[in-house]
């Protein structure tokens, strides 16, 4: 998925002339901490909530102001990922995106990764799922997707994460399959190490529920 695939139009950019008051009562309308700002469609740069909360003069203009303004930099073309990184890095819950000629295209917000993150995940999926232990130089998405496919069913997604100074991956499959069973033996007898199980359901609530937290979060 790439960028462009994320920008919304409901939340539009401050224009150089609007006043931190209004910065402000936009973050509280839109339930974000950040915004973008242009002159025309030139991004300026994106305003913090925390610098607004504490400055003196509310109805000063943004181009008046003495504000700090971050200028983060992603394309419409790039990929997600990229996207997910930098706005973490930075700690942003919006982030401005710009088209071929670096000009202001939309948005994206936290809260809009998050949801597509739901769907990218296969969490709305009917399925099970099964977490795998095994060392880096044994991973290979073709052996583990032919037992999967062997067993007459198929991967809706595949994740894998790794700890610091460890040469273990774990790699949790959300599968299009309740019962597991026949999966799980195969695994086994491919000496493939099932470090957790999730059945009928319980990974795709579990999952729900903490996705609804997080928005609910959001909202606060």
């Amino acid at each position: 998925m790439l960028v462009g695939d994320l920008i919304t139009d409901e939340i539009p950019p401050l224009k150089i002339t609007d006043t931190v008051e209004m910065a402000l009562d936009w973050m509280e309308q839109f339930k974000v901490s950040h915004l973008a700002v242009v002159n025309n469609r030139e991004l300026i740069g994106i305003v913090a909530e925390a610098d607004l909360m504490d400055y003196e003069s509310p109805d000063e203009p943004i181009n008046k102001s003495k504000l700090p303004l971050l200028k983060p930099i992603i394309h419409h073309y790039q990929h997600t990922y990229e996207l997910v990184k930098l706005m973490s890095s930075l700690n942003l819950t919006l982030i401005p995106v710009l088209d071929d000629k670096e000009m202001y295209k939309g948005c994206i917000t936290l809260k809009g990764i998050v949801q597509n993150l739901s769907n990218m995940t296969a969490v709305q999926n009917p399925g099970g799922v099964i977490v795998l232990e095994l060392n880096q130089n044994d991973y290979s998405v073709t052996q583990i997707g032919n037992i999967v496919e062997s067993n007459d069913a198929k991967v809706l997604s595949l994740h894998v994460s790794s700890q610091p100074d460890s040469m273990k991956l774990e790699v949790t499959l959300k599968l299009n399959r309740e019962d597991l069973s026949g999966i799980l033996q195969t695994f086994t007898r491919y000496n493939y190490t099932v470090k957790a199980t999730f059945h009928h359901g319980d990974y795709d609530t579990d999952m729900k529920d903490k996705l609804n937290e997080f928005l609910h979060f959001l909202n606060i």
